[in-house]
């Protein structure tokens, strides 16, 4: 059986879900393929300080297209004064506080599920919300049927969904080196220097925040782009007028969770 195949019989085995969607390449994929099943499904989006607001309204978008049932709940992770420490366990804490509102909402509308767009790639970083969501007994069709990132992105175009191609956008929260304190005007420094670089053409962006210090990724075939010196002066002024004190260019180039090379090995047990 191909992983289509056992993918589409776990979902129907459900009979009824709600699934946790940002509207990224992965939470899309899995929609689609609970849409082919005709179950009865409820997506949740969750509009955050620490979610970028363009991908909220992809998300929004999305749900559209397919016409399936769409709720928009509010969190306010940055009220936790344990998120706002920034500790490694982090994740933790913001999954622990979303999907205990989703399994309320699940057990309150009659959904016998609730699941994430987690896939097999996901197993083997560090991934302190994994915690969370066995604690809530949130499934991961995606990784029981054994679906890597690759092979959501080769599905996706196949079915002709927009998002196959569309880079990772974790949370905001993810810029900040862990035991850096997060506040609402940092969060939001972040995402205003990320959309201006985006804005010059980079579809791949970090900015990763060491306390007045921007670190920038990008892909790394496209870092000599950054180096063209019109473009460089732009993103210097742009984000100094933002409060930048320092920027600089990671030339190893974009690193997914490249900031949990600070996180010691015994997080990874």
């Amino acid at each position: 059986m191909d992983k289509l195949a056992q993918l589409i019989n776990i979902l129907k085995d459900m009979e009824s879900a709600l699934l946790s969607y940002s509207g990224g390449a992965d939470s899309t994929f899995l929609l689609k393929a609970m849409h082919l099943t005709n179950i009865r499904t409820l997506a949740v989006t969750v509009n955050s300080e620490i979610t970028p607001y363009s991908d909220f309204m992809l998300a929004k978008k999305t749900v559209e297209e397919f016409g399936i049932d769409h709720m928009v709940i509010k969190t306010d992770e940055i009220s936790d004064e344990d998120f706002l420490k920034n500790s490694p366990d982090r994740c933790f804490i913001c999954k622990n506080i979303r999907f205990g509102i989703l399994r309320d909402i699940a057990l309150s509308k009659g959904y016998r599920f609730v699941l994430d767009g987690s896939n097999l790639d996901d197993t083997i970083d560090y991934r302190p919300g994994r915690k969370a969501a066995e604690k809530y007994n949130v499934r991961s069709p995606l990784i029981e049927a054994g679906f890597t990132k690759q092979d959501i992105r080769e599905w996706s175009k196949h079915f002709g969904l927009s998002t196959w191609d569309r880079p990772s956008s974790p949370c905001l929260a993810s810029r900040f080196p862990y035991g850096q304190r997060i506040t609402k005007d940092l969060l939001k420094r972040v995402e205003r220097a990320e959309d201006f670089i985006k804005s010059l053409g980079f579809t791949n962006v970090r900015v990763r925040d060491h306390s007045g210090v921007a670190r920038i990724e990008v892909d790394e075939d496209k870092i000599d782009r950054v180096l063209v010196p019109q473009t460089r002066k732009k993103i210097s002024e742009h984000l100094r007028k933002l409060g930048y004190l320092y920027i600089s260019l990671d030339l190893d180039g974009y690193m997914r969770g490249s900031l949990n090379r600070e996180v010691g090995a015994e997080y990874f047990t």
